[in-house]
């Protein structure tokens, strides 16, 4: 090719560059380029041959057309979309199109190094700066990885702003511990979950790429909604891949691997101490606290697997521990012999916990029973399990139970992939579906289930003996979708009674009935009896609550899960809802007064709403989930004379209204009327 005559000199300079990619012109015959050589190629839009995945993204070569490109200066040049799929072309832009955005570019001079190729231009309105990208990095612009892949120069680019700056010294980074100055920055971040939690803009983004955006959450608080957002927002890449930990194969291979040895003085097997034979006597028990020693069955005389059995080590700790009480059965108390404030002030026995691996609890138990966990890190720790992936599930409203259960034992139904529901009317002629709440569908089905066949009782309920239940293995299922509700974000159940509760926890051959359940020794009996009589429903509906792990989670912390299973949440407040529901955007200031009003006089029963009403109206829940809310509640304020709840989002839409009697009527109406309708219509059907 000669010299390209008649063009300007920058442009000309720019095609002279091409011709080593022959002008994106016909593919090459052959990739003759030698080991290493394509690491050298520069990018055709923004001329630089650097190799750096963090700061312009995987660099990629296209062999048939002898096209190099940096993965982030396709991503964010304006003139090109992605028309292919992922395989065609380079990661799906089509060689077409970036030829004609090479030669669009090839027309723009880049505002920071004056040379021709900007491919990137700012989409603030009136703004003609353009860039290539790494310029734009240099001159600190900000590119946004989501939406629209939207780019701001330096002059229009998002920042962050705080109400006020009260931090006197400097505050670690929380990835690197390095010290930053506590002033929003382009290069030092703050997370809008935690406001004591900041962030080098490079740390951020090395820890996105290595996480991915099922990993990536606030280093503090574990948010993951609100802080990618806000990252986002703020030009961080988050890449949609799993973690790097978690591709890498066989990273975890030394977790699965069980402690199988008889450490006990003398091991009574003639085959060894590592013999292990499952479902015999020389089956392999593990201690309950640490899980790092182990006995044959036979070795500690031991008659099943489900009895407890602690390590000489453990026993020690324990029994020497000054806030160990020895523990009791749960055992009932004759009323002849003890008053009722004696009754009141009975405490339930403690309860060790069960197999935890390793033997770092060692030195936990040295703390005697002062270890305790809170409700919703146990459900966030079994909703890592969780995969992303999501699994539709169609629901009738008007039949919760059956569709539920066609749901669940669908073949193609997994409890670790993400729950997607999809309403569904039988009665409508066109077959149309729309979204809905997962949160609300779980709080549907576990009231449904409060009221069911499979247990008896008025507040305190057992299981019943029901036939036709346990053929069709309906407790098997109650108990899985127990335990699928409590992971994937579902509400507190409160309706065991103590005594089914223990038995799920400490066993049945551990248990009698409390004082709580029965104050007659007679029936106290006769539930005994029971208890033995509904052997078959129990046992069923305890392997079912094993799925997810939420069962062996129950009997490591039972007095944590006792206050979910057994009693109703607390009573909501206005300052618990105030709190509850976030401003994400810029709302009308005196709506929002007359919503602290509102929420004032529902509390003071000034109005014919509810506190619980209102939450169900925003969430489709009347209580708050132990694992919390997600996505976060939020508010945001309209010019419409109605509120609107949207449950997907859980998103409540106050009205703007010019007086809070208007404003209070308004929300009332609406309010009332919505719960009433959709309690109207799941009353026509009655379960199982």
């Amino acid at each position: 090719m000669g010299p390209v005559r008649g063009w300007p000199e920058a442009q000309r300079d720019w095609l002279e560059g091409l011709r080593p990619l022959q002008l994106l012109g016909s593919p090459c015959k052959m990739n003759e380029n030698k080991p290493g050589e394509s690491q050298n190629l520069a990018c055709v839009l923004c001329r630089k041959n650097d190799d750096c995945p963090n700061q312009y993204g995987e660099k990629k070569t296209n062999e048939k057309w002898n096209l190099t490109v940096h993965y982030y200066c396709l991503l964010m040049s304006s003139g090109i979309w992605q028309r292919g799929k992922e395989e065609e072309g380079v990661y799906g832009f089509l060689i077409e199109d970036i030829r004609k955005e090479v030669n669009r570019a090839s027309k723009l001079k880049c505002c920071v190094c004056k040379k021709n190729g900007a491919s990137i231009g700012c989409v603030a309105p009136r703004c003609k700066r353009s860039y290539h990208f790494p310029c734009g990095l240099q001159r600190e612009c900000i590119f946004q990885f989501t939406g629209n892949f939207a780019s701001f120069c330096w002059h229009h680019r998002p920042v962050q702003i705080i109400a006020s700056n009260n931090y006197g010294d400097s505050l670690p980074c929380t990835i690197c511990l390095e010290f930053v100055e506590p002033i929003p920055t382009y290069n030092v971040l703050r997370s809008p979950c935690c406001k004591n939690a900041w962030f080098h803009r490079e740390c951020l983004q090395v820890q996105a790429i290595n996480a991915g955006m099922f990993f990536f959450r606030c280093t503090i608080c574990n948010n993951s909604d609100v802080f990618q957002k806000e990252m986002l927002r703020m030009g961080i890449h988050i890449p949609e891949k799993d973690a790097s930990w978690e591709l890498e194969e066989n990273a975890y291979q030394e977790l699965l691997q069980h402690y199988e040895h008889c450490d006990v003085r003398r091991c009574r097997c003639k085959e060894g101490r590592d013999y292990n034979a499952p479902d015999s006597k020389w089956e392999i028990k593990r201690c309950q606290c640490c899980g790092s020693s182990g006995t044959h069955l036979a070795c500690s005389s031991l008659r099943s697997w489900e009895q407890n059995w602690e390590c000489l080590e453990c026993r020690t700790i324990i029994y020497n521990s000054g806030d160990f009480q020895k523990a009791k059965k749960h055992t009932l108390v004759s009323a002849n012999n003890v008053g009722i404030t004696d009754c009141l002030l009975e405490e339930s026995s403690p309860k060790l916990p069960r197999q935890s691996p390793g033997s770092q609890r060692k030195d936990v138990l040295r703390q005697g029973n002062k270890y305790r966990k809170d409700i919703s890190t146990i459900l966030t720790e079994l909703a890592f399990q969780i995969k992303k992936k999501p699994r539709r599930i169609c629901i009738n409203k008007d039949d919760i139970w059956n569709s539920a259960l066609e749901g669940f034992r669908n073949q193609k139904f997994n409890p670790v992939y993400t729950i997607e529901v999809t309403y569904i009317n039988e009665n409508d002629h066109f077959g149309r579906d729309y979204p809905g709440s997962k949160q609300e569908f779980l709080s549907l089905l576990m009231l449904h289930l409060e009221n069911s066949p499979l247990f008896e009782g008025s507040l305190s309920k057992n299981l019943s003996l029901n036939s036709q239940a346990l053929k069709e293995n309906l407790y098997f299922e109650a108990g899985k979708m127990v335990a699928i509700s409590l992971v994937h974000g579902g509400p507190s159940l409160g309706f065991f009674s103590k005594t089914l509760f223990n038995c799920l926890a400490y066993g049945p051959e551990n248990t009698q009935p409390i004082l709580e359940d029965v104050l007659d020794f007679e029936v106290a009996q006769i539930i005994i009896r029971v208890i033995k009589r509904v052997q078959a429903p129990f046992e069923s509906f305890k392997q079912g609550l094993k799925t997810l792990g939420v069962l062996e989670k129950i009997q490591t912390y039972p007095e944590v899960f006792c206050d979910i299973f057994c009693h109703k949440p607390e009573n909501l407040s206005a300052k618990i809802l105030s709190d509850l529901f976030t401003v994400h955007t810029l709302s009308d200031v005196q709506a929002l007064n007359f919503w602290n009003s509102y929420l004032k006089a529902v509390e003071d029963g000034k109005s014919t709403t509810t506190m619980e009403d209102i939450l169900n109206f925003a969430t489709g829940c009347n209580s708050i989930p132990p694992a919390g809310f997600k996505p976060t509640p939020s508010i945001e304020c309209l010019h419409m004379d109605f509120p609107v709840g949207n449950k997907c989002s859980n998103c409540l839409t106050l009205p703007i209204t010019t007086t809070y009697k208007e404003f209070q009527e308004n929300m009332d109406f609406a309010i009332g009327n919505t719960l009433r309708l959709e309690k109207e219509k799941s009353s026509h059907y009655i379960g199982p």
